[in-house]
């Protein structure tokens, strides 16, 4: 079992709908039963659990040969302990901590961060408006391009902590705060205060600009 073959490049020209999603309730039945085997249960975790799981590879800004080798990695890795997970209803934290530490191994062993540059991921939509992707759409008023542009410039200024945080939050479908956690190392607790402080900072910068 492989975990497929990851986005070309980030979220450019892929379209993460939740047509094809798994329902969280059904994740741990599908867990077990693509552990005795049954391919199409393991299609429907890749589908299902994918965008979260490239979410956290991209939040952590490796370059895109990285990012997809990590992303290959995290499956092997879920694939290795299909069979022995102690809560299987908890595969998608399992994956995204699991890729989280994948990442954290590249950065140690390169000693250096590579910036990303990936404006459409604060440019998708999705059926389900998560408030991440609400803010963006009400800035998008004036030409496509530019606006993008702007939103972007302010999204990178916004520091590294809220740029992580913000671009797992918008993966679709939505992760629960227990993925998140996984996928970022933080509290539970914390993750809703910190997501309404970052995005009170980049609606206010996005205003402050708009006023000059």
């Amino acid at each position: 079992m492989t975990g497929g073959t990851a986005p070309s490049t980030a979220y450019d020209d892929v379209s993460y709908t939740r047509g094809g999603a798994v329902d969280r309730t059904d994740v741990g039945a599908l867990v077990q039963s693509a552990a005795d085997g049954d391919a199409g249960a393991w299609k429907a975790l890749v589908e299902g659990l994918g965008p979260l799981v490239w979410s956290v590879v991209r939040a952590h800004g490796l370059s895109d040969a990285d990012a997809h080798e990590v992303y290959q990695t995290a499956w092997f890795r879920f694939a290795q302990h299909l069979g022995r997970l102690r809560e299987p209803e908890k595969a998608g934290s399992w994956l995204a901590s699991t890729a989280r530490h994948e990442c954290l191994k590249v950065f140690r062993a390169s000693r250096r961060w590579t910036p990303t540059d990936d404006p459409q991921v604060l440019d998708r939509i999705s059926e389900d408006r998560t408030p991440e992707e609400a803010v963006l759409d009400s800035e998008e008023a004036a030409a496509q391009s530019e606006r993008v542009r702007t939103l972007w410039q302010e999204f990178e200024a916004l520091g590294e902590r809220c740029r992580q945080l913000l671009r797992v939050l918008i993966a679709s479908p939505q992760p629960s705060y227990q993925e998140v956690s996984a996928a970022l190392g933080i509290a539970v607790g914390s993750i809703g205060p910190t997501r309404q402080r970052c995005l009170r900072r980049l609606r206010a910068r996005l205003e402050s600009r708009e006023a000059v």
